[in-house]
């Protein structure tokens, strides 16, 4: 019998529903062995709509569904309150893997498999840690971790050698390391151009020297304060900007298209923002995105535990391995100087060879 998670009480437990904690259905078997298998997903405030971290986690999930024939559950988090809440629903369901999307699901996961050791679990993007951020290793317990800053030097570069204004500009929805190693990778990428090519391009709202000074917003969710932000940016004469915040992105996507410059442009991230962002009318401001193979990732440790091959060896995404890329420039690629792309694939090469060493104080280990 599988223990509760010690967050709430079993009464609470037995009075949720899959309608009251968020939570739907997305699929049942297709048959075979899988088709006992359950796996579900929790995800972070940001929600499965995000067009960016948990979309991407989601569409792994549906993968799964379809090609593996596995059972799966969702439960999107509204706020941290929801964290726990919705931990222990999924427990109390019998899930056989438990994925938890971010940074912000840490302890409240590795809390859940050290309580339930019967139950395998996931956590996209960060190691499993305690409740003071201590590193936590569980046979239970597998980390499904990212080395961003790979991806983002590279956009980084491309950004400083498209930008008209010799101005871009980055922030982040928290000062957590996941969202810490795009902004210091794309901004060592701007430092790699000014080098090469002896420009002075300036990076707004990340200062590798001094971190203590970057942008955040604070949260994921608060779209109106990205726009005012990415406002801010625009005003000091940045013209290509890098949001790290999950679905507030969409905050410095409304403030782009109002200023109504072709110039402008943005760096997603996560997922390919050029697809996500086509029915808000966003393609058009995308340079590139800085993508996550979390979709990939997250297939695949359904496949290794619905197959009964489970490890709690970590992933870790790298340009040599396909978890991290750059997307296409898209509709952007004729700004793009195709000096500065043939440049960007050579710098991909040096990084993949160990050649060049772009790492950061938040890489994953």
């Amino acid at each position: 019998m599988k223990k509760k998670y010690p967050a709430i009480t079993l009464g609470l437990v037995a009075a949720l529903s899959l309608a009251a904690c968020g939570a739907a259905p997305d699929s049942s078997s297709s048959g075979g062995d899988a088709g006992d298998f359950l796996a579900c997903m929790v995800s972070d405030e940001g929600g499965f709509d995000d067009q960016s971290f948990n979309q991407s986690g989601k569409e792994g999930l549906d993968r799964a569904a379809r090609e593996l024939g596995v059972q799966t559950k969702a439960v999107e988090s509204q706020s941290d309150a929801d964290y726990p809440t919705n931990v222990d629903s999924l427990i109390q369901q019998n899930c056989n893997l438990i994925i938890g999307v971010g940074f912000n699901l840490a302890a409240h996961l590795t809390a859940a498999a050290e309580e339930n050791p019967d139950v395998e679990f996931a956590l996209i993007d960060s190691r499993f840690t305690d409740a003071d951020g201590n590193v936590v290793e569980l046979d239970n317990a597998k980390p499904l971790i990212f080395n961003t800053a790979e991806a983002a030097y590279l956009a980084g570069y491309a950004a400083a050698g498209t930008t008209k204004s010799g101005k871009v500009a980055t922030y982040g929805g928290m000062a957590i390391p996941t969202v810490q190693i795009f902004m210091e990778g794309f901004a060592k990428g701007v430092a790699k151009y000014n080098e090469d090519n002896n420009a002075k391009v300036e990076v707004l709202g990340w200062d590798p020297s001094n971190p203590g000074s970057g942008s955040f917003i604070g949260n994921f969710s608060d779209t109106a304060a990205g726009k005012q932000l990415t406002e801010q940016f625009l005003s000091q004469g940045a013209d290509i900007i890098l949001p790290v915040a999950g679905p507030v992105g969409s905050g410095t996507l409304a403030a782009v298209k109002e200023a109504g410059s072709d110039d402008n442009a943005i760096v997603w991230v996560d997922a390919d923002g050029y697809v996500t962002t086509e029915s808000d009318g966003g393609s058009k401001y995308m340079l590139t995105s800085v993508l996550k193979g979390i979709d990939t990732a997250v297939y695949e440790a359904i496949e290794e535990a619905s197959s009964g091959g489970f490890t709690s060896t970590p992933f870790i995404g790298t340009l040599a391995n396909d978890g991290v890329s750059i997307a296409d420039y898209h509709d952007w690629s004729p700004k793009v100087p195709s000096e500065v792309q043939k440049q960007v694939e050579a710098l991909k090469q040096q990084i993949i060879d160990g050649e060049l060493d772009v790492s950061t104080p938040y890489d994953p280990s």
